[in-house]
């Protein structure tokens, strides 16, 4: 009886760690970057399909949760100046993590909103801008349905040469379709397809190039997965 017992609690314990091994070694074992979160943010991994803020990358520093070629958050930087900081902005909006070198801004009435635009992002919508060629993000993202999904963004100037890796394999090539005529001219577009053969936690990062400020990466499913996915 012992033994009976002893076998269903091992193969039971056994089954648990195969299944955490298998979910776990959809990301890459040594990757030490951690799911953004902070005092409002603190859902851990964003979810897809849906919407994947970029200023959201993950927690780990450079070299580990991104790379960018100047160690100053330029956004935040410029938003310590005169004007640039709106009024009835927080400062968690106008600041977002300043200490880290990722440049990072917000939607704002004078600059992003005083033309027309052939889409509008959203008011205060963090965007990565100041982009230099060779840099990038990482995601931790929570994939609840395997399949094929279209992505959309909303973008500001010209196409900058970006594409996606998923668990540090190329997966697409990012393609901004139309040049805006400026970072704050701002329209939306699909940019590209991937697949995602699985559910759970999955490495994503968007390496890029100089020439467009960039605000999020939609997720929308459109087919099953195949037997191509990542």
């Amino acid at each position: 009886m012992l033994f009976f017992a002893f076998m269903k609690y091992t193969t039971a314990f056994l089954l648990f760690l195969c299944l955490t091994t298998f979910v776990r070694a959809q990301l890459p074992v040594d990757y030490a970057g951690k799911p953004f979160r902070d005092s409002l943010y603190t859902l851990g991994p964003q979810a897809i399909p849906g919407r994947v803020e970029l200023a959201y990358y993950d927690l780990g520093g450079e070299g580990v949760a991104y790379h960018d070629t100047t160690p100053v958050n330029e956004g935040a930087a410029l938003n310590h100046t005169s004007a640039h900081w709106r009024p009835g902005i927080s400062k968690r909006t106008a600041f977002f993590r300043e200490n880290e070198a990722v440049d990072i801004s917000y939607a704002k009435d004078w600059a992003d909103f005083n033309h027309p635009n052939k889409v509008d992002p959203a008011v205060n919508q963090l965007y990565i801008g100041w982009e230099s060629d060779g840099e990038w993000t990482n995601y931790t993202v929570d994939v609840k349905a395997p399949g094929r999904y279209k992505i959309i963004t909303v973008y500001g100037y010209h196409d900058n040469g970006a594409s996606l890796w998923i668990n540090q394999q190329f997966a697409t090539r990012l393609t901004l379709p139309e040049d805006t005529g400026n970072w704050h001219n701002w329209t939306q577009a699909t940019v590209g397809e991937v697949v995602f053969s699985r559910k759970g936690p999955h490495l994503l990062t968007l390496k890029y190039n100089a020439g467009a400020n960039l605000a999020y990466l939609d997720f929308v499913w459109i087919a099953d997965a195949g037997s191509n996915g990542k």
